[in-house]
């Protein structure tokens, strides 16, 4: 309700329940102190009782007959009357009576003031994935006081995966009486400018600014390059001459024209979580490369857990899903001295392929064979956590990497990268509580030739995990995104898994 008085203009009155709050104490006990009327609102109230009841007057002619005052009418109908003023009036109409300013506290009245207020513009809140070429992008839509904003989040920058999320506006509805509103973009480096906001559907709206000119910088397309530059990878153009220079031009210009023109953007929800979950699903920021930090979504699907991309690059674009994990194939590492051997965990890694293929092979066989028609598969034996050994899914929270590994519960396991593997953060944690077997999605330039690979899964705690591309001979390090995002919560198991396949089709 304090945000809805505030949406309508009611914050500065006397009876507002915001500005109560913001009271000191010595503020508060004065105002308790005060008599609830004071002499103007008692004669007000006399002479309202006067006019509805009074059978006589002075003159000695027919009295006319006697009129209803609004103070007497039934409370629920006084609620009716006010939801339908304009939110500007209420202040002064909250000072007429207790009785008035009582009743103006009624939530009836304020839903209905919120509805007309946000008017259609109350469907872009929530968590949105900008349509930039394979880039994509995260936005979060809220209410902040008289506006709604859309906060664009960025990564942070390369290799520290560690640090907060940076954010900035893209654009702004300064909310206005009457179901009226302005739209304002927010893009650039001379302030708020003309924009407008068109609601494609329920989970689909689009951003075009009417002023672009507002985007430009006094010294040309030079110094915005440089300034995107500082602002988005942290680094000078000196810095990273010889480092994908063609990529970050055409990053550049994508975005620069996207901004410029209409830019779409599609409803996202973060991922629900359940109890069996290995860690609690949600947003990461990971390191990709040379492509800098990118934002994966983990979620789970019974016994696999999947990162799906909400930014990209231009080799895996922006909707796809990076790296799978097979929660029923545990992979026990070796000590820390073996490890230091790629070759050592390569043949860990392949040797779990191999036995999915042949097992894949097995069931495929028991469906289309057998008299009796189709046959269930085998079930996987139970045992020890072994190289490639199942590991159920229900079990799969119990039985952490130190227990395997022989050490002690609650250590954790030694890990250190194997020698030859590329990794942009050398930072990583030198503990893990265990390890699965996985793909990774791999392609090139312009997803060309995309394929899948395998990888190792490793989780060092409940807000960290990395993978190792064994192809590419690279570790990638992801960090939970600890921001809060509002209205992101999907309405059904079954929208969120829509959800998913909707955003990975857009760029197959």
């Amino acid at each position: 309700m304090a945000v809805c008085a505030r949406l309508c203009g009611v914050g500065p009155s006397r009876g507002c329940r915001r500005r109560q709050q913001r009271r000191g104490p010595a503020e508060t006990a004065a105002a308790d102190s005060e008599p609830d009327t004071d002499p103007e609102e008692e004669r007000i109230e006399a002479g309202a009782a006067a006019v509805a009841g009074a059978p006589g007057g002075r003159g000695a002619g027919p009295q006319p007959p006697p009129r209803c005052s609004l103070l007497e009418l039934p409370p629920e109908l006084l609620v009716e009357i006010f939801a339908s003023l304009p939110g500007t009036d209420l202040p002064s109409l909250a000072r007429v009576c207790t009785k008035f300013r009582r009743i103006l506290h009624t939530d009836t009245i304020w839903r209905r003031r919120c509805r007309e207020v946000l008017h259609r513009y109350r469907h872009i809140l929530g968590l949105w994935q900008p349509d930039i070429g394979p880039y994509g992008g995260l936005l979060n839509v809220v209410v902040d006081g008289l506006f709604i904003i859309g906060w664009m989040y960025l990564p942070p920058h390369d290799p520290h995966v560690d640090d907060p999320m940076r954010f900035k506006p893209l654009f702004r509805v300064h909310l206005m009486e009457r179901k009226s509103a302005t739209v304002e973009c927010m893009y650039g480096h001379r302030g708020p400018h003309n924009g407008h906001i068109q609601i494609v559907k329920k989970d689909e709206f689009s951003t075009k600014c009417n002023q672009t000119d507002h985007h430009r910088m006094s010294g040309g397309r030079q110094e915005e390059f440089r300034t995107w530059l500082r602002e988005e990878w942290g680094r000078t153009l000196e810095d990273i001459f010889h480092e994908h220079m063609q990529e970050l031009i055409l990053m550049k210009f994508i975005y620069t024209s996207q901004y410029d023109n209409c830019l779409t953007y599609r409803r996202i929800y973060l991922p629900p979580s359940h109890p069996d979950d290995l860690i609690r699903p949600g947003l990461f920021k990971g390191t990709y490369g040379s492509h800098g930090l990118e934002i994966v979504m983990l979620s789970f699907h019974g016994k696999r857990a999947r990162g799906t991309k909400i930014t990209g690059d231009p080799n895996i674009p922006a909707g796809q899903q990076t790296v799978e994990i097979d929660l029923r194939h545990r992979i026990q590492l070796p000590d820390v001295e073996s490890l230091r051997n790629f070759s050592e965990l390569s043949r860990l890694v392949l040797d779990v392929r191999e036995r999915l293929r042949q097992e894949q092979q097995q069931e495929s066989g028991l469906e289309d064979g057998g008299a009796g028609g189709r046959q269930s598969p085998r079930e996987p034996q139970q045992g020890p956590a072994q190289p490639g050994a199942e590991l159920p899914a229900e079990k799969v929270g119990e039985a952490g990497g130190a227990e395997a590994a022989g050490a002690q519960p609650g250590q954790g396991q030694p890990f250190v990268l194997p020698v030859g593997v590329s990794s942009r953060n050398e930072d990583y944690p030198r503990t893990c509580r265990m390890c699965f077997y996985g793909t990774g999605l791999i392609a090139g330039h312009g997803f060309t030739s995309p394929e899948r690979t395998p990888g190792v899964f490793i989780l060092f705690d409940e807000d960290r995990f990395g993978f190792i591309w064994l192809e590419l001979k690279s570790f990638s390090l992801y960090s939970r995104v600890q921001a809060t995002f509002r209205n992101a919560e999907a309405p059904s198991p079954q929208a969120f898994e829509e959800m998913l396949k909707n955003i990975q089709s857009l760029t197959s």
